[in-house]
């Protein structure tokens, strides 16, 4: 303990501090018992009384000299009319303690929390947290029996978090546990990637507000979604059930009904009621797959609602009410779509709060070699069978898989079929360079079926040059220059992504580079033309 003199600061206790009747002196009083340690003396006590209790105050100081003639009392009068008031009670101490010439390289200072209000204890709590008072807490407790004349105990709480290592590791701890959930445990290694499963993580766990997912068709917006739902679980957030629709599926009058349900009768066919997905989801997380194919109809009612968190049935004349989470997802532009009035401006702002753009496979080369191994481990747990790849023919895979020409059109689906065929077909748990070659022919074969002709290719490039430039533009470039942007064009417009673009484009001259950026590369190569990512993709249609 430190040799400083001790200062306490604290408010009178109106029915403890009493010791009102008799046996005055066998009665346990939290501030007068700070008087009475002998393994510490007390210099000065603070103590915050209004004026209703002066006597009471003045009784206490007196007792308090009787046990400890060296501690000097200061009574400190507050003008506090409602000791249960929080603003009232904070306003007054936080005016005293900016008044208060505190040294605390001089004094120690203990705030005593065991007396007064719980609305004064709080604020002597948020003063010292906040340094205002710049001490530590002082929990004063009754001997084991009472009537003694003990003076019980003192124990000490720094509010200083930094002490508490034990506590920021195991919070570290546990959003580590949270991000490793959502990613099924597998270790990615792409930066942005794993920026963005810890900013989901996050969200997920401190908001109820709608999350769009945005990316191309199995780059794992589905199972995000439920993992994210399943984490929700676990943290107690939500009860109820994880719904999950794939909007491209519902159509016409059927949309309505699956939905948002329909009394019997509503429609010819509708011989039951149905409760409807959205109700379905009440309490729970409902997930909106493709939710840039519903119809304008049923943005409409969906927009209702999310806001309000009611909405008719079909057929119904009476609300129903169900508090859900929406989760979307989307492989569209929905700021293209909303330019173009095919999908609700208003229903876009609101789903729009926290919008995350998940890259696809060949967005994430590094994270492949580690998505296979965990897709092997999945095949031997579901099998009971443990495959594994023969060392060079790891190599020639990984290599391909890696590379500039696997596109991955179908990203995580592609590469769970292809692991699963080499599994299925190795013979004595054993992945052989003659199976690897084999399965990279035939995803060739997949991704190149229906490729376009490098005379469609051609054509296609002329059109969208004249839909981009104006005719005196056009006139204005060199022959090599035009032919190059004719064949350029068509590959940026049937890209996934600029990244995606520039590695078809790149493929050679990228090999030798020691960092990459080929969409940085190809955006420098455009803009010399005036020409833009989001402008290119447009004029395509």
């Amino acid at each position: 303990m430190s040799t400083k003199p001790i200062v306490a600061l604290g408010f009178i206790g109106t029915q403890l501090d009493g010791g009102f009747g008799t046996g005055r002196w066998e009665k346990w009083r939290p501030t007068v018992a700070l008087g009475q340690h002998p393994d510490f003396a007390l210099a000065r006590l603070e103590l915050f009384y209004t004026l209703k209790y002066l006597k009471l105050a003045e009784r206490v100081r007196d007792d308090l000299a009787a046990v400890s003639p060296e501690t000097q009392v200061k009574l400190v009068p507050l003008p506090i009319a409602d000791p249960w008031d929080f603003g009232e009670v904070y306003g007054a101490l936080y005016d005293w303690a900016r008044g208060y010439a505190f040294e605390p390289e001089r004094e120690q200072y203990w705030a005593h929390i065991t007396t007064g209000t719980h609305v004064a204890q709080i604020c002597l709590f948020l003063l010292a947290e906040s340094r205002h008072i710049p001490g530590v807490l002082a929990q004063t407790s009754p001997p084991r029996r009472w009537g003694t004349g003990d003076a019980g105990t003192v124990e000490l709480i720094d509010l200083d978090l930094s002490r508490y290592d034990a506590i920021a590791q195991r919070f570290e701890a546990a959003q580590r546990d949270a991000v490793a959930y959502l990613k099924s445990g597998i270790a990615t290694r792409n930066a942005r990637f794993n920026a963005l499963i810890d900013e989901i993580e996050r969200v997920a766990v401190r908001s109820k507000a709608p999350i769009l997912l945005v990316g191309p068709t199995g780059a794992g917006k589905s199972f995000l979604a439920r993992r994210m739902a399943e984490l929700k679980r676990a943290r107690k957030l939500i009860e109820g059930a994880f719904v999950e629709v794939n909007c491209a599926t519902l159509q016409g009058e059927g949309a309505m009904s699956a939905l948002f349900g329909h009394k019997k009768g509503a429609f010819t066919g509708a011989a039951t009621e149905r409760a409807g997905l959205l109700k379905s989801a009440d309490g729970g997380v409902l997930f909106l797959d493709e939710i840039g194919e519903l119809g304008l109809d049923e943005q409409a009612m969906l927009l209702k609602a999310i806001e309000e968190k009611r909405f008719y049935p079909l057929g119904a004349d009476r609300e129903v009410a169900s508090d859900f989470q929406l989760i979307a997802g989307t492989h569209r532009d929905l700021r293209r779509d909303v330019a173009e009035g095919r999908f609700r401006e208003d229903l876009f702002a609101r789903i729009n709060l926290w919008t995350y753009d998940l890259p696809g496979l060949a967005d994430r080369p590094e994270d492949v070699e580690p998505n296979v191994d965990h897709l092997l481990a999945l095949y031997a747990e579901e099998n009971h069978r443990v495959v594994r790849f023969h060392p060079e023919a790891r190599r020639d895979y990984l290599a391909f898989a890696q590379g500039a020409d696997a596109p991955w059109c179908g990203n995580f689906r592609d590469l769970s079929a292809s692991v699963t065929r080499l599994a299925t077909l190795a013979e004595g748990g054993r992945i052989s360079r003659e199976l690897v070659q084999a399965e990279i022919a035939r995803l060739n074969w997949l991704w190149t079926r229906g490729a376009p002709s490098a005379a469609s290719e051609g054509a296609d490039g002329e059109a969208l040059l004249a839909r981009l430039l104006d005719a005196e533009a056009l006139a204005a470039l060199d022959q090599f220059d035009r032919l190059q942007l004719a064949a350029v064009l068509p590959v940026v417009a049937r890209s996934r992504s600029l990244s995606d673009a520039g590695r078809r484009l790149f493929d050679q001259s990228r090999q030798q580079r020691k960092a990459v950026n080929d969409a940085d590369r190809l955006r420098k190569y455009l803009m010399r033309f005036g020409l833009g990512w989001e402008q290119i993709r447009q004029a395509m249609g």
